[in-house]
């Protein structure tokens, strides 16, 4: 068997790795990859081995729930456990804050002035510890019994230490005294620590609630309701009642349900979700349709083909579901310094007590005591755990600024590796509508007259390239006028009466059919601007052409100075479109891509990244339609427009509200700052424990008789937390260009 199970509980990139780690030794156990973003696990074992409901209880035994069951009900189940875990953080948060802020003023300013303050630190420490903190004691706890660590071992560690040591120097502060020393406190590093640590929780749990809306989008495609035909009768029914071989009827405006063929029928459907190409293609009788596409202005009778899980917009759900579960968590520096470092600090307070026990001066019982705690107190994680989320939140803060909105704090940390870049044309490239570029009249005419012609038919028309048409002449304030007649030819075009004179308006093939002549000098111009790829619209008086539109999907100004920039960073760019060969080759020779490909399907995309991905690239993938979504999401950083579809910003990391390719080297550069500033808050957060923890443990003690008092060090971990912070708000004021 190899299945895939949601997970509940797991609040870090390494309790993936534990969960990993535990099961992989167990017999009949074959495979187990565990996926932190996306909280699920994909296990392959031996049925006649192991059951399901071991594997269960293996899973429970370490602190975390795997959800069985059939797919419709677990995610349900899930969605209910997450949402309940995120307003139980956003309450321990809360409660927290509240416990905490009073300790802290207490500790830090009003010191000594007011009376029973320790117990009164004591009392509001106590629930900051035992409801606000009590997840890292129990997963330390369960953590312990299989002898691994974590960051929650190290909260759990020095936080309980603090309290504890702090609660014996409340309750019996003579102890000390009597040996000649200061009983101090330490609640105020307790309880900050664990806030601070909620509080980073909180955001992350908040970005990974986020991811899954793009499924959720994406299924809303699928309309509630459909009229089919029964019986000879038109019925309304469910979307899940549709069968195979149904008639179903699509009114303007529709959503389409089924892949299908239409039987009856003329209409225009938009099919951007599949192709992204912005102008809506013709169906006639015998066309195909695809589920999610919307159809425009015309009535259809379409036979469904495909339902349900086979649709195309089914099987596009299903590849953003795996791309997003496929995605390498990056295992947080923090929690791989802190499988390190809790076991170092453990055995450096252990060798402490027993050389103040051996060889220390007397009362040598008091500082075998006094120096241990002192050592866990000053190795508390705060600068630790402060290091990566104010880097990134000052850094996502940036971006916003920019108007690069950054979703997913993992597409921050992977961004500066990119060395592929791959662009969707339409919309990413280029505006995504249909625009006029030329409109040329042959010289021996009247343009004026011929232009308030042609606004009068084109307004009449259904066609999308219609509507470009109209649009611009409205621009140029051209008037209209009230023509005799009109006729739609389906494929083609359009003819029309006008002071008793015809006119015709359409395509190459019109022109051939009524045969009317093209002067030579307008054939040419034609064929120079098919060769740019722009579609050419003819416009005919009587027998003979006498002007030419061409309509394009126009380049943005800023793509090719965006691209120069990437080219420039080093970065390898491809070019993937759902358009032809020829509009291909004549964007990508525009703007300077040397690696493009055409007539490319939603799938296909995924297919590449993934391809890219396997010969070691990191990738990123820019786009804005939902033929783009199964991309973005396998991309190792996706990246969206801000003027593309809800569905493919929920799938990419990044989004871009100006939908400018130059914010995609401003992201890049942004990513580089924040990583440089992360990697200098740990670091500084080091360098401050190995110098403080062989101070706290006395070393100074044999030369100078100077001994750490654990209340400078719980001020000295105040001073590094500082700077960790400072050092973040440092990247609010860097450049980006």
């Amino acid at each position: 068997m190899k299945e895939q199970y949601k997970v509940a509980g797991m609040t870090c990139a390494s309790c993936a790795i534990s969960i990993e780690s535990y099961l992989k030794p167990q017999k009949g156990i074959l495979e187990v990859a565990v996926n932190y973003p996306n909280q699920s696990v994909t296990i392959k074992y031996d049925e006649s081995t192991i059951s399901l409901e071991t594997i269960s209880k293996k899973v429970k035994e370490i602190g975390f729930k795997l959800i069985t069951g059939n797919s419709k009900d677990t995610k349900k189940e899930f969605e209910i456990l997450e949402k309940k875990r995120l307003i139980s953080l956003k309450k321990k948060l809360i409660f927290a804050a509240i416990f905490s802020i009073p300790v802290f003023m207490m500790s830090m300013f009003l010191k000594g002035k007011i009376p029973y303050e320790n117990w009164i630190m004591m009392a509001l420490a106590l629930p900051v510890l035992f409801y606000s903190g009590s997840e890292f004691y129990t997963i330390a706890w369960k953590r312990l019994k299989k002898f691994s660590t974590n960051m929650d071992t190290l909260v759990a560690l020095s936080t309980g230490i603090a309290f504890l040591f702090s609660v014996f120097n409340t309750v019996n502060p003579q102890y000390f005294l009597s040996k000649g020393l200061t009983p101090h406190v330490y609640f105020e590093s307790a309880v900050i620590i664990i806030t601070l640590i909620l509080l980073g929780r909180f955001f992350e749990e908040k970005a990974k609630s986020k991811t899954s809306s793009a499924i959720k989008k994406l299924m809303g495609l699928q309309p509630k309701k459909v009229t089919a035909i029964r019986n000879g009768e038109e019925k309304v029914i469910t979307y899940d009642e549709i069968l195979k071989g149904e008639l179903i009827i699509l009114k303007p405006g529709d959503k389409i349900p089924v892949d299908g063929k239409v039987k009856k029928g003329v209409s225009f459907i938009d099919e951007s979700m599949i192709s992204g190409e912005p102008i809506p293609v013709e169906k006639i009788k015998g066309s195909k349709v695809f589920a999610g596409t919307i159809n425009q202005k015309g009535s259809l009778r379409i036979i469904a083909n495909k339902i349900g899980d086979e649709t195309l917009l089914s099987q596009i759900i299903k590849l953003v579901e795996e791309a997003q579960s496929s995605k390498p968590a990056i295992q947080k520096m923090a929690d791989k310094i802190a499988g390190i470092f809790v076991p170092v600090v453990i055995s450096l307070a252990l060798i402490t007590a027993v050389l103040w026990y051996f060889l220390g001066p007397e009362p040598s019982l008091t500082y075998a005591l006094l120096t241990p705690i002192t050592v866990l107190i000053i190795a508390c994680p705060c600068a630790l755990g402060l290091a990566t989320p104010t880097a990134l939140m000052v850094g996502i803060g940036k971006g916003a600024q920019q108007g690069i909105l950054i979703k997913d704090a993992q597409a921050l940390e992977t961004a500066y590796k990119i060395d592929t870049l791959i662009l969707d044309k339409t919309g990413t490239i280029t505006e995504g509508k249909p625009k006029v570029t030329d409109l040329i009249w042959d010289t021996k005419v009247a343009s004026t007259e011929l232009e308030k012609v042609v606004l009068a038919i084109e307004t009449q028309s259904e066609h999308p390239i219609a509507d470009a048409i109209v649009e611009h002449l409205k621009v140029l304030q051209t008037e209209t006028v009230g023509i005799d007649s009109f006729l739609s030819i389906t494929g083609l075009g359009a003819e029309a009466k006008f002071k008793d004179e015809h006119y015709h308006i359409g395509n190459e093939s019109l022109m051939i059919q009524k045969e009317i002549t093209i002067p030579i000098a307008l054939n040419t111009k034609a064929n120079e601007l098919k060769v740019e790829a722009k579609t050419v619209v003819y416009v005919a008086h009587q027998h003979k052409v006498v002007g030419i539109i061409a309509v394009a999907d126009k380049v943005k100004e800023t793509t090719l100075a965006g691209i120069q920039k990437l080219q420039q960073m080093g970065i390898d760019i491809h070019m993937l479109t759902g358009d032809n060969e020829q509009t291909a080759k004549a964007i990508s020779n525009k703007v300077g891509i040397k690696n493009y490909q055409a007539n490319v399907m939603p799938a296909d995309k995924g297919a590449f990244v993934k391809e890219l991905q396997a010969q070691g690239k990191i990738v990123a993938m820019a786009g804005d339609g939902i033929n783009d979504s199964h991309a973005l999401a396998q991309a190792d950083v996706g990246i969206a427009m801000g003027s593309g579809t809800d569905i493919a910003m929920e799938s990419a990391g990044i989004t871009l509200m100006h939908s400018d390719l130059k914010q995609i080297s401003k992201a890049i550069q942004l990513s580089k700052e924040t990583m440089k500033t992360i990697k200098q808050n740990l670091f500084w957060a080091f360098i401050y424990n190995i110098i403080a923890i062989p101070i706290a443990a006395g070393a100074l003690y044999p030369i100078n008789g100077f001994l750490l008092n654990p209340m400078i060090a719980g001020a000295a971990m105040s001073m590094s937390s500082i700077s960790v912070l400072s050092n973040s708000l440092r990247l609010k004021n860097k450049k980006l260009n």
